[in-house]
């Protein structure tokens, strides 16, 4: 037997790739040949290696100096496609090649649809880490099972597809509340947003495949949170649900997350979160990778502390008593009316408790019923009787200082001698709930769901009020309903001089849902992150208030309570580190996935260009593949 070992100027081989673009061809005594390698092994530069060539195996296990395998590297890692210096299919420099066919993701997983109802299952997992279930530890490695299958997708399609795939799942877990109001809708909403985590599942795919090096695991823990970031920075435009959802939100009620917030927002809680699930993937995924997460574990861990130690806190200035007024839930006809009276009625309670503001929910005051004399004048009453002002809120038709006319959202302030002037009208609409986007196309979601029949008009801008002498001339920054999930807006109002957060909200739609818990917990990050107290006042539950620090204040009024509740709240000065410096970490970000693009365009620019192929080698016996010569 003779063999002929030489290396040939090929691109790619079919069946397993070599290490500088050559391949061995090994002829056997029965005139077979073995293309890229024969028995069971070569080396780097298409040597034969220790396997008996006599066989004519073709060699589908290795790969040379670069040229990602389909089964184990040219160093004798066990392969999931990667490489060693300039790997083609895919391959970079690091080591990693998109093409994973050998890996982990065989098997079961190796059905598309299988496949695809993993990535929808491990997508849906992180919304058990928000209120009502409420598992805030889980979502520190909610986000494993997703990280580590898309690892394994064996193309960049494929890594692509499990994004989106687990994008929808993500969606539709996390609002699942709005199925009786949008109905099959969601299921379109779902699938456009999940579109956004498709880039995602590249980049993971693209750091945490293969066996990642100490290097790349850093950028992995760096790279993937901030990904993920942007997804939340995109889905928080209005128009695409508002931020909703924001995965750092799920930590509300824990303190040392709640610092974080201070330091950075929501957004640097996120990115937490984020590192420490990339971190805990890398250790189950990758034993090689194992020490570097661990130390970066360890290093989220003491950058926490750090934040815990150092971060301004706020100075505590006094107290102040609000009190939350909620008529629960009022049904049948007649309803708008019966609503009024209860919360009139539990207004009255509160008389001589020395309260300095009363708030009510959100449309605590219907249609029509703000254009008739007496409504003022039963509040003007209250206001009197209570000794301080009320906070109302009005659903109706109304003109503002443009002349623009039409349905206003409208937070309105009234004293002792009835509306004092002072209004804010909602400027961030719900989608579909206030209006419809693009309504001459979008406008048949009416007809499966509860969209809104007729658009609300939107204000201008924001307001801070200031109350009366009595009440120390206290300054409010009214928010409405869904503008608590939007963290500039808080920060707006206390860089405009708000002491005190106010929010009033409705969401007795989804009463039996878990919306008025999630809801409900926004309150707490607005107060850390600005070091302002919060209070969050609904119609039907759940209304709740939050010190400056966005630690829990009394005790919350549950969606089966009607009841008026007085709130000492504390006051507090100075200003936090997020207040001073904004969405830092969004930057941040932003610059981390701009640097990745520059290096990959650098690796582009530097990678040779593959030469032309040669001519075909001579074997020593022909083949029905390729006739011998």
């Amino acid at each position: 037997m003779r063999i002929r070992g030489g290396r040939l100027p090929f691109g790619r081989n079919p069946a397993g790739t070599s290490g500088e673009g050559a391949s061995a061809e090994a002829a056997s005594d029965d005139g077979t040949s073995a293309e890229g390698a024969s028995g069971e092994g070569t080396s780097g530069e298409g040597t034969p290696g220790e396997g008996t060539p006599g066989e004519g195996t073709p060699g589908v296990g290795t790969s040379g100096e670069g040229t990602p395998g389909v089964g184990t590297s040219g160093e004798g890692t066990p392969g999931v496609g990667t490489s060693g210096e300039s790997g083609r299919d895919g391959g970079s420099g690091d080591g990693h090649a998109a093409d994973v066919r050998g890996s982990a993701g065989a098997g079961t997983l190796s059905s598309p649809w299988a496949r695809g109802a993993a990535a929808l299952l491990a997508g849906a997992l992180p919304a058990l880490a928000f209120p009502a279930p409420g598992l805030w530890w889980f979502a520190y490695v909610a986000l494993v099972p997703w990280l580590l299958l898309v690892r394994t997708a064996h193309s960049p399609r494929r890594a692509a597809l499990d994004g989106w795939i687990g994008g929808i799942g993500f969606v539709v877990a996390v609002h699942h509340w709005l199925v009786p109001s949008l109905h099959v809708f969601i299921v379109l909403l779902a699938a456009l947003l999940g579109l956004l985590w498709a880039p995602w599942g590249l980049l993971v795919s693209r750091l945490l495949g293969g066996a990642p090096s100490a290097s790349r695991a850093v950028a992995a823990v760096v790279l993937v949170p901030s990904g993920w970031l942007m997804i939340e920075l995109v889905r928080s435009w209005e128009g695409l649900g508002g931020p909703w959802g924001l995965l750092g939100a799920s930590q509300w009620e824990i303190a040392p997350a709640l610092r974080v917030a201070s330091v950075g927002g929501v957004w640097l809680v996120s990115l937490l979160v984020l590192a420490v699930n990339t971190g805990v993937a890398l250790l189950v995924a990758d034993r090689t990778a194992r020490t570097t997460a661990a130390v970066l574990l360890v290093v989220c861990a003491l950058s926490v502390a750090a934040m815990w130690a150092w971060a301004p806190r706020p100075t505590d200035t006094g107290t102040v008593r609000i009190a939350v007024v909620q008529p629960g839930v009022v049904e049948g006809p007649g309803s708008v009316a019966r609503r009024f009276d209860r919360g009139e009625e539990l207004t009255r309670s509160l008389a001589g408790r020395g309260v300095d503001l009363v708030v009510w929910g959100e449309s605590s005051i219907g249609a029509g019923a703000w254009e008739r004399p007496e409504t003022a004048r039963r509040l003007a009453e209250l206001s009197r009787l209570v000794g301080a002002d009320l906070l109302v809120n009005v659903d109706a038709r109304q003109t503002d200082g443009s002349g623009r006319s039409g349905i206003f959202k409208s937070a309105v302030l009234v004293g002792p001698d009835g509306p004092t002037g002072d209004r804010y009208d909602k400027m961030r609409l719900v989608p579909f709930g206030e209006y419809v986007p693009a309504r001459s196309l979008l406008g048949w979601a009416t007809s499966v769901g509860k969209a809104a029949g007729e658009d609300r008009l939107r204000g201008d801008r924001q307001v801070v009020m200031t109350l009366p002498d009595g009440a120390r001339g206290l300054r409010i920054g009214p928010l409405v309903c869904f503008e608590t999930a939007f963290p500039d807006m808080s920060r707006r109002l206390v860089r405009d001089g708000a002491q005190v957060i106010v929010a009033q909200s409705a969401t007795s739609t989804f009463q039996d849902s878990w919306a008025p818990a999630q809801h409900a917990s926004l309150g707490a990050l607005r107060a850390a992150e600005n070091g302002r107290p919060m209070v969050h006042a609904t119609l039907t539950g759940i209304s709740a208030a939050y010190g400056p620090r966005g630690e829990r204040v009394g005790s919350p009024l549950g969606t089966d309570a009607s009841a008026a509740e007085v709130f000492d709240l504390p006051l507090a000065g100075g200003s936090t580190l997020y207040g001073r410096l904004g969405d830092w970490p969004v930057y941040g970000a932003l610059a981390a996935l701009a640097a990745l693009c520059a290096v990959e365009g650098l690796r582009a620019l530097r990678r040779p260009a593959p030469g032309p192929p040669g001519p075909p080698a001579r074997t020593a016996h022909g083949s029905p593949g390729r006739p011998g010569r």
